[in-house]
């Protein structure tokens, strides 16, 4: 059996156009890199005052859900640099746990 799995391209400066990413793919990738710890920090930060009522938050929603992205976008790259690749399910629960504390530090859960 063959195996099926790409093989890395090394990355040469005079190779021709079509093996370089260019400004746009790149942006391209980066959004989709970046748009699940966007989607939980939103989710989180609209609907986590809802689960935690007994206090009011200390922070607006805008920042609560800025504060859940950047700690889930450094998550995410944290896991792509330990796993070498993105996309591992270990990294995306990494996602959750470490935005989901954010959201509870921010809204005082622990009183």
């Amino acid at each position: 059996m063959s195996d099926y799995k790409i093989v890395a391209i090394p990355i040469n400066p005079r190779a021709p156009r079509a093996n370089r990413m260019g400004p746009l793919d790149q942006l391209i990738h980066l959004t989709n890199f970046l748009a699940p710890a966007l989607a939980v920090a939103l989710v989180l930060a609209i609907v986590g005052p809802w689960f935690m009522s007994k206090s009011p938050s200390a922070l607006g929603i805008i920042t609560q859900a800025a504060i859940n992205f950047i700690v889930g976008s450094l998550a995410l790259a944290l896991g792509l640099w330990f796993f070498g690749r993105d996309g591992k399910m270990a990294s995306y629960a990494a996602l959750l746990v470490v935005a989901a504390s954010a959201q509870w530090a921010g809204g005082r859960g622990w009183r």
